[in-house]
């Protein structure tokens, strides 16, 4: 089959430079300067969501059926054999802006099929170009699991056509990583610290890096990410082409995309300035009156799932209470945390992804950029911290079209998670059940939301120290309980075992 990639009058515009990023003020993108601003174009997208389009010069239209995709064959085959009936909006915009060369900012939600939107125009670029170096594509991502499914879907698609991928990411030995390293990939995968520990040790070079793509940014700053990935970029050179997919458009991120992108082209899937959750996910939340009722409302929603079950917890240590509690009644589950070490969580994962397990226990960043198309329901069985993490934590399930739902356990103290739900059942368009409204009607006020000078930069370390804290105080309590009980903690202890065990033995 013909790697090349037919022009059809769409001129490639080659590498952008981004050599202003040192030195010298940053460039200010189109999208940012209202005078400056290119056209921009709002399509209704019918039964799907809107697609805001904003760029400077020709922005090409965008490729809706496959008969259109000027892509590779190789890399076009192995999606249609996949059953892919066409592009998903992300993708049938991104594409046809990437393979001009210009660099992109594409913002959409979880599960839209972003992965290869930024993926497959990189690689048909190097097998068309011929492209020499090892890596040529970086991805930059906030976790492992994420980093994980990204090179899983790079070898799927991009393995036929004799791509080579390898992967970095902390939690695991580096010896093995850089092993791949030295096969030369064409792609790397990888998290900020993992990356730095490598570029301080003198072990891998990114001087031949041509394409930087960086996933879930929002993400990644919210993670406090932003000085390890501003280090990755300044090893990069800079002529290069940049991408950024976000599902979220806050100012931090609006930021780093002035510090670092050359005249982008914006691709807007819906309203990501909203915490808007997938539509396709029915949101419930049960307000039970305490703690043993949450219990035992977790049990009749296992009953009631016709899928596989993702439960998420707050701390590490009510993760493995409810695991050893479901196993203890029989039933097949999995746990993973960011305690466990990357044998025990890729064991897991590829227990649950197999279908082996139709239960996994989870905390917030060991399940993020999870994607298991079969997941039927999300169960909040703690509240998410924030709002963006809730959108997150749901967005697990009603994925690739599909429905799914997302049900919320809150006790009546949890007036602030209620409130937060709210605002994202509101901006989703889902009505709001009275008994929601009257709890979060019992928010305190919001003491942070103070208004104030200076940049976010500092609001944003002083949150993750005050996390950082509360995660050193929590791991002290989680080891002080354990030596009191003796190791006979988790839910069975709690009076639980035998609802759920009757329930649920199969």
């Amino acid at each position: 089959p013909d790697r090349g990639m037919p022009d059809r009058g769409m001129p490639d515009r080659g590498m952008p430079d981004h050599g202003m990023q040192s030195g010298g003020p940053p460039h200010h993108s189109s999208y940012h300067a209202p005078q400056d601003s290119g056209p921009s174009h709002v399509i209704s997208g019918g039964d799907g969501p809107d697609v805001t389009v904003q760029g400077s010069g020709h922005i090409p239209q965008p490729w809706t059926r496959f008969d259109m995709v000027q892509l590779p064959q190789p890399l076009v085959s192995p999606m249609l054999q996949a059953g892919f009936q066409a592009p998903s909006p992300i993708q049938s915009y991104s594409w046809p802006v990437a393979c001009q060369g210009r660099d992109l900012i594409g913002v959409a939600k979880t599960g839209s099929g972003k992965t290869l939107g930024f993926l497959l125009p990189a690689v048909a670029k190097i097998l068309n170009e011929r492209l020499s170096g090892s890596p040529i594509l970086l991805v930059m991502a906030p976790t492992r699991e994420l980093a994980c499914q990204i090179d899983a879907d790079a070898k799927r698609f991009a393995g036929p056509a004799g791509i080579l991928t390898a992967l970095a990411y902390g939690g695991a030995p580096k010896g093995p990583q850089l092993g791949d390293l030295r096969r030369r990939p064409h792609l790397l995968t990888g998290t900020p610290g993992r990356l730095n520990d490598f570029l301080e040790g003198r072990m891998i070079n990114l001087g031949d890096v041509r394409f930087l793509v960086l996933d879930e940014a929002d993400r990644m700053l919210d993670m406090g990410f932003e000085p390890q990935i501003r280090k990755v970029i300044g090893h990069i050179p800079t002529r290069r082409q940049t991408m950024m997919f976000t599902a979220t458009w806050p100012k931090e991120v609006r930021r780093m995309a002035q510090d670092f992108f050359r005249d982008p082209v914006e691709v807007r899937i819906g309203n990501a300035d909203e915490l808007q959750a997938n539509a396709d996910i029915e949101q419930e939340v049960i307000v039970c009156s305490n703690v043993r009722e949450k219990e035992s409302q977790l049990v009749n929603c296992l009953r009631k799932a016709d899928g596989q079950v993702i439960i998420f917890t707050k701390t590490k240590r009510m993760c493995d209470q409810l695991h050893r509690s479901l196993e203890r009644m029989g039933v097949k589950c999995e746990a993973i945390h960011g305690d466990r070490d990357q044998r025990e969580r890729d064991m897991a994962l590829g227990a649950f992804k197999s279908g082996q397990s139709k239960i996994l226990v989870a905390t917030d960043v060991a399940a993020r950029g999870l994607d298991v198309k079969s997941i039927t329901m999300v169960i909040n069985f703690d509240p998410a911290g924030n709002a963006e993490d809730y959108v997150h934590r749901i967005g697990r399930t009603g994925r690739a079209g599909r429905k799914g739902t997302a049900i919320t356990l809150l006790t009546h103290d949890e007036g602030r998670s209620a409130e937060q739900i709210v605002k994202v059942m509101q901006k989703t368009g889902k009505p709001v059940p009275d008994n929601l409204a009257r709890l979060a009607g019992t928010a305190p006020p919001a003491r942070d939301r103070r208004g104030g000078g200076g940049g976010g930069g500092g609001r944003s370390r002083s949150r993750r120290r005050s996390r950082s804290k509360r995660r050193s105080r929590s791991r002290r309590r989680s080891r002080s309980g354990s030596r009191g009980r003796g190791g006979k903690g988790g839910m069975g202890g709690m009076g639980m075992g035998g609802g759920m065990g009757g329930g649920m033995g199969g």
